[in-house]
């Protein structure tokens, strides 16, 4: 249980349970009885800050999203630093931690219609979404492609998807079979960028 100061600390603590319960239990255990004696609050303190259920879960997803969105947002300031190799890797890094956080979430909003078309409609209204994290990976690879630094035969958008969709299938994979084997973010890049 965790000790709460001011309404902004019972939000981010609610916030907390949710996320926890989630990644426990799914959204079937995510029961506002449960998020309050997890915090500790009162049940009708979780609906002075979500209006209900499904916006709480969509606030959780949505607190997760800078451990992707940073890294990529990095990368427009890297094109001609460092090498695209490693600059690559650490938005990899970045992916497969944000990955790791949300597929439980991920895979129990799936299951109930209604959150998913919510989830879709915030990820619009938001000008969110894994195709934007796609298209970040592609500009980045392109900048590079002008600089001579990645091989202008490799398909940038065909690259940034692979980069995106092998680190999620690694965070769906290890979780679902519980393997715990680390991602060779390496030889990902290698495979993504090569001709």
């Amino acid at each position: 249980m965790m000790m709460v100061k001011s309404k902004r600390d019972l939000r981010a603590g609610i916030l907390s349970a949710a996320e926890t319960l989630l990644r426990k239990r799914g959204l079937g255990g995510l029961t506002t009885r449960a998020i309050a004696r997890e915090v500790p609050c009162s049940e009708g303190a979780i609906y002075v800050h979500f209006k209900d259920r499904l916006d709480l879960v969509l606030a959780v997803l949505h607190q997760s999203l800078p451990e992707m969105l940073v890294p990529l947002h990095a990368l427009e300031a890297k094109a001609g630093l460092g090498t695209p190799e490693v600059n690559l890797q650490a938005a990899v890094e970045g992916l497969l931690q944000f990955h790791t956080r949300v597929m439980p979430m991920l895979c129990s909003l799936s299951m109930e219609e209604e959150l998913i078309v919510r989830f879709r409609q915030s990820l619009e209204d938001a000008g969110k979404g894994p195709d934007r994290g796609i298209a970040t990976l592609a500009r980045y690879i392109e900048q590079e492609q002008a600089l001579g630094r990645i091989e202008s035969a490799v398909d940038a958008l065909a690259a940034a998807g692979a980069l995106m969709a092998g680190s999620f299938f690694h965070c769906f994979t290890s979780q679902l079979l519980g393997n715990g084997n680390r991602m060779d973010v390496e030889r990902l890049v290698a495979l993504a960028i090569r001709k």
